[in-house]
């Protein structure tokens, strides 16, 4: 699980691209507690989620133009301008070249081969998110895309990632990931084969509003999963995966909420001793 011991290639920043930055922030508060603040002059409508005073997420205001509503995950790299040519060199591509964020850090976006996009955090002051691993704050993130081993190849070769195969339900193979030397002790998130998905919704994976061919998914934790999903319903979200057990890991959903943004829930299971 994350925490906020962050290390080079693991995730240190989340944020939130929506069309009506105050209606999600509404929505988010009533999930998880969150409240949103704007981060001040200059910062383009920029602001932070935060939770018990610490902060969880950023987001923003996004127009159609600037692509769809999703959630964005940064990971932190030591140089993100290395990191933009490892990228290139990889097959992936900058969406947006590495800038100084008023002297936070340096942060830019990429896509990789499959066209998933995500982000890295140089830190500056700014070392990253306060909270992470802990309740309504981001504790795993996902990867689904075609091509598992292509995908998990240039990850490797950008930011270092190593991976480990773990049984899954349905006979299958769930492969995590961790930073380079960080062994099972760092896994902070997984690669799932887009279509081979054993948790998969078909009917609501497909047609209208279906998933990109890639995308990272961000989960939350919380304490009652069912609970969570019932009232994100309640606000204008779609549950596209209702609250389902997974042996090991713990009980969770996925959803969109009322912009589109994909989003999972995580009631993560006791620790085995």
């Amino acid at each position: 699980m994350l925490s906020t011991r962050y290390v080079s290639g693991a995730p240190n920043w989340l944020d939130l691209g929506a069309p009506d930055i105050d209606g999600a922030a509404a929505f988010y508060a009533a999930l998880f507690g969150w409240q949103f603040g704007p981060a001040g002059p200059g910062a383009g409508g920029y602001g932070f989620f935060r939770l018990t005073e610490k902060t969880v997420a950023g987001g923003m205001p996004i127009t159609p133009e600037q692509g769809p509503p999703s959630w964005n995950v940064y990971f932190q790299v030591p140089d993100a301008g290395a990191t933009a040519q490892a990228v290139e060199q990889a097959g992936g591509r900058v969406l947006v070249p590495p800038m100084d964020v008023m002297g936070e850090g340096t942060m830019a976006v990429f896509a990789d081969r499959a066209g998933a996009a995500f982000g890295v955090w140089q830190p500056g002051r700014l070392k990253g998110l306060d909270a992470a691993g802990t309740l309504g704050a981001l504790c795993w993130v996902e990867l689904h895309t075609a091509d598992v081993p292509a995908s998990a190849a240039f990850y490797h070769r950008v930011l270092g990632w190593e991976v480990e195969g773990v049984p899954f339900p349905g006979d299958t193979t769930y492969t995590c990931v961790n930073p380079a030397g960080g062994g099972p002790d760092g896994m902070f998130g997984g690669l799932v084969a887009k279509g081979e998905d054993p948790l998969a919704s078909e009917t609501r994976e497909t047609g209208p509003g279906a998933a990109p061919d890639a995308y990272w998914l961000p989960y939350f934790a919380v304490a009652d999963a069912d609970a969570v999903a019932s009232r994100a319903a309640e606000e204008g979200g779609t549950v596209l995966l209702p609250p389902t057990d997974v042996p090991d890991v713990g009980r969770l959903a996925r959803l969109t909420d009322p912009y589109g943004a994909r989003f999972a829930l995580l009631r993560p299971a006791p620790r085995q001793d």
